[in-house]
Order: C-alpha cells, then structure tokens, then sequence
C-alpha cells in the first residue's frame, strides 16, 4: 500500500511538473514605442497591427504560450539578454553586428529601407541628393547606422526615439528628409498627417547594415525556441496565415526570400 500511495504520489507530481512546463510562458518583446502598422495600442490599450497578429499566428502554429511584452526600443537586446523576455518580434533586422550578441529566427518579413520627403523637394536616396539636408532616423536602429555611413559626412544626421517624433518634424518642416522601412513609410504617407510627403526612393542596399530581413531575436544558444519559431514562421508561409494577415495590412506581399 505505500508502495502505491508513493508511486501516485510520484505520478501526480510527475504531471504536475509536466503540465507546469507545457503552460510556460514565453515573453515576446516588442517596443514599447508605437510602430504602425505593425505594433500599435488601440483605443483600449490593446496592441494592435501585423507583428502583432504575426506575432499570435507564429505562436499558435508553434505551440507556445507566448504573451506580448512591450520594452523601450533602446533597451530590447539588454532586456533578452537580461532575461527579462524570450524572443523579440519587434520588426528587428538581422544584420551581423546584432548576431555577435544574439541569434535570430529565419526572416518573417523584407523590405527595403527609403527616404521620404515632401513632395516639393527634389530628392533622391542618394548621398550626394541629401548633401547640405537635414535626415531623421529613429535611435538604435539600422538606418541609424546607414545614414551614419552613407550621408553623415555631407547631412545633418537628426536621431528621434521614435519613428512618429521623426514623421512629425518631417511634417512641420524642421527636417527635410526621414530614412525608415519603405512599409511603415506607406503607411505614414497614406495617413492624412503624411499626405504632405512622399517616398524618393529606397537606399542602396548594404546588407552588413541593413540585414537580411526581419526575424525573431533570441539569446545565444536557445536553440530549442529558435527551432519552435522557425517551425511557426514556416508554418504560416506555408499555409497562407502569412499572406492573409499581410492582405489586410498592405497591397503587396512584405516577404522575400
């Protein structure tokens, strides 16, 4: 009899523990700062957009109880490191200089990087157009480091926390131009606030800056949650999740291999 009371007792425990690791939460962060379309709070304080709804999509296919963590964009690699989140699915690119700090996922989404001006000016995404011009781009990103690169010797290189801070000088006339992801830039020059402006043009491309797509960043070494969002991402693509969340966001498809 205490034979089988002890292995009960083990067996319970054992289900217990399993369905305490089948039930674990995995945090995906993503920037505290709005991002449209692809992250943003609706009127009632829920997150809202493409990553968001990829971001579900990607879990479900997966299998993983994922729960969305917004973080301060500038603090998003330290927080994953920090082990304050699992993943990040925050529109990240994946270039080198992010891999010698974290692995990543395969690419969700590509698009290229643009420069968007009012429609008066004469620009184009060339270093010698936007000589003597004032160029925004948001913190800690990329095109930070691209237009360091390519226009910091003959622009003005002006940095926001946020993208909408950048959209909103562009607008008010205090830069001249914005160098962003050519997605979120249709969806600002198809808003009224953006009407004033259009895009110029998409920048030379120099992947070891600007990345091979947009993936999932997760610690070094995680290879078990890299492996579960690949199987989602592929998943997705593979069923048509991908292409139907995509229809509702935007006119063309946002994924290239």
């Amino acid at each position: 009899m205490k034979l089988k009371t002890f292995l009960a007792a083990g067996l319970a425990s054992s289900l217990l523990a399993a369905g305490a690791a089948a039930a674990q939460e995995v945090k995906i962060g993503i920037a505290a700062e709005p991002y449209p379309p692809f992250a943003s709070l609706d009127a009632s304080g829920t997150w809202v957009g493409w990553e968001i709804e990829v971001i579900d999509a990607v879990c479900a296919a997966a299998e993983l109880d994922c729960v969305i963590t917004p973080v301060a964009w500038d603090g998003i690699i330290p927080s994953l490191t920090g082990q304050q989140i699992d993943a990040i699915m925050a529109s990240m690119s994946i270039t080198e200089e992010r891999m010698k700090t974290i692995d990543f996922s395969d690419p969700y989404y590509n698009t290229p990087a643009v420069i968007v001006a009012d429609k008066s000016m004469e620009i184009e995404a060339t270093p010698a157009s936007l000589a003597g011009k004032i160029v925004g781009i948001q913190a800690s990103t990329i095109h930070q480091t691209y237009a360091n690169a390519y226009f910091g010797d003959a622009a003005e290189i002006r940095v926001y926390q946020t993208q909408d801070e950048a959209n909103q000088d562009l607008v008010a006339g205090r830069i001249d131009a914005i160098q962003a992801d050519s997605i979120a830039m249709a969806d600002f020059i198809g808003s009224d606030a953006g009407a004033c402006c259009e895009i110029k043009g998409a920048v030379a491309n120099d992947e070891a800056i600007l990345g091979k797509g947009v993936g999932a960043g997760v610690r070094k070494g995680d290879d078990a949650l890299r492996e579960s969002l690949n199987a989602g991402i592929a998943a997705i693509l593979a069923d048509g999740t991908h292409a139907e969340i995509t229809s509702r966001y935007f006119t063309t498809s946002i994924y290239s291999e």
